[in-house]
């Protein structure tokens, strides 16, 4: 088949690699000049399994409750007039209840699993490198209650496949030395040693390039206007210009924009823009800073050493698609990464960035086809879009392609 991919970020460009693999003839467009431009561009760095419990879950009501109105809270809901949020908000409560919690969270940890494992052949296999550390990710909890409740998830997690093992105060120091140092108390921690880290931005363009090499075609500078029908299928792609580009096959890989595309052919999918903020220091060679991946349960915080810098990175900020930057949750941010690590540095050279994240209710992504014949949808990755991308790409080439997929597509259904 001719198929052409909408997006260029993680998820556009791993799909087509497998569409590519599958023997499809495959054409990519993105609005942006090269590959992961936009959400993948300066995400948290990790592949991590081990973060599979969603956002929604029994714990998460009272906690949005208690952050409204705190603008360096973890997650920020900013009331607008917008019937998608609202939408959005309510299917979000649906999801609290401790049935959904388990079902969503098995089946992104299936998902997880499957793509940490396709990542790992696809780097031998091309001899790719993107800052890739294996040394497993440390959950941390400055939290007595919080650590307790992530106990039984660790074990919930072990029962499915994911190698979460539970770790006291002295443990977590000892596996990353760099919290000796903590103003914040450590009180214990999980730790995933099979999860990794790496630069998301640069295995995407590297994959991109490889992509090229086996035939994919990229069109940057390409703006998607419309998707257009004829009858009961897509008859093409309307690009701003006024080119039409026709093809077999179609995949939304639009990240947060998806949904605006889909809309006026009357499919509407549950994802919603959640804004994240990432820093990224320089390390001189005096920095104190982590090399084992940490999540900052706590802030909702994750931190990757990336070569020579530190990339922090997390919150959620329901704000539409307002991609601007808020200073005041970029200072939250530096203000934690100095409290868990004072001898890191406080260098000039820091970059700041914000970036739209695809979120569904249930953090379960969307993968398949939709009931238009020829349209096919890949987002709503939330927080996991790196952790996902392989596997959700090769979950989309043999739905693609008619074949048996090696994870059952139900979950992720359009």
């Amino acid at each position: 088949m001719r198929v052409v991919v909408l997006g260029a970020g993680l998820v556009g460009v791993a799909s087509a690699w497998y569409l590519a693999e599958a023997r499809h003839e495959v054409t990519v467009i993105d609005r942006q000049p090269e590959a992961a431009r936009e959400t993948s561009f300066a995400n948290g760095g990790q592949i991590s399994t081990s973060h599979a419990e969603p956002w929604a879950n029994p714990a998460a009501p009272l906690k949005i409750l208690k952050w409204l109105g705190r603008e360096d809270s973890p997650l920020l809901w900013r009331l607008r007039t917008d019937p998608a949020q609202w939408a959005w908000g309510l299917r979000f409560l649906g999801q609290c209840s401790a049935a959904h919690t388990r079902a969503n969270m098995v089946a992104i940890l299936a998902l997880a699993l499957d793509s940490r494992a396709r990542l790992g052949a696809l780097r031998r296999e091309l001899d790719l490198h993107y800052d890739e550390l294996e040394r497993g990710i440390l959950h941390i909890y400055t939290d007595a209650r919080e650590f307790e409740t992530a106990i039984p998830q660790a074990a919930l997690m072990r029962e499915f496949g994911c190698e979460r093992a539970v770790k006291s105060a002295a443990e977590c120091r000892a596996i990353e030395p760099a919290l000796a140092g903590s103003a914040l108390p450590i009180v214990g921690g999980t730790y995933t040693a099979g999860d990794e880290s790496g630069d998301a931005r640069q295995f995407a363009r590297r994959l991109a390039e490889r992509c090229a090499g086996r035939g994919v075609a990229f069109r940057y500078g390409c703006a998607v206007e419309r998707l257009e029908t004829a009858g009961d299928r897509i008859a093409g792609v309307r690009l701003a210009g006024g080119e039409r580009v026709a093809a077999d096959g179609y995949v939304v890989a639009l990240g947060s924009y998806s949904p605006l595309l889909l809309r006026p052919l009357g499919i509407r999918i549950p994802v919603y823009p959640a804004k994240g903020y990432s820093i990224t220091a320089s390390l001189t060679p005096t920095s104190i800073a982590p090399s084992v991946s940490l999540t900052d349960d706590g802030a909702k915080l994750v931190f990757s050493r990336l070569g020579s810098r530190l990339r922090v990175a997390g919150t959620a900020e329901f704000t539409g698609y307002d991609t601007s930057i808020n200073a005041v949750r970029c200072k939250a941010i530096l203000r934690r990464t100095h409290l868990l690590f004072p001898q890191l540095g406080e260098g000039d050279d820091i970059e700041f960035w914000a970036g739209l994240r695809p979120a569904t209710p249930g953090n379960v992504p969307l993968v398949g086809r939709t009931r238009i014949a020829g349209l096919f949808v890949n987002t709503g990755h939330g927080t996991l879009g790196w952790t996902m991308a392989c596997g959700t790409g090769a979950l989309l080439a043999d739905i693609v392609s008619g074949r048996a997929p090696s994870v059952d597509p139900v979950p992720y259904s359009v």
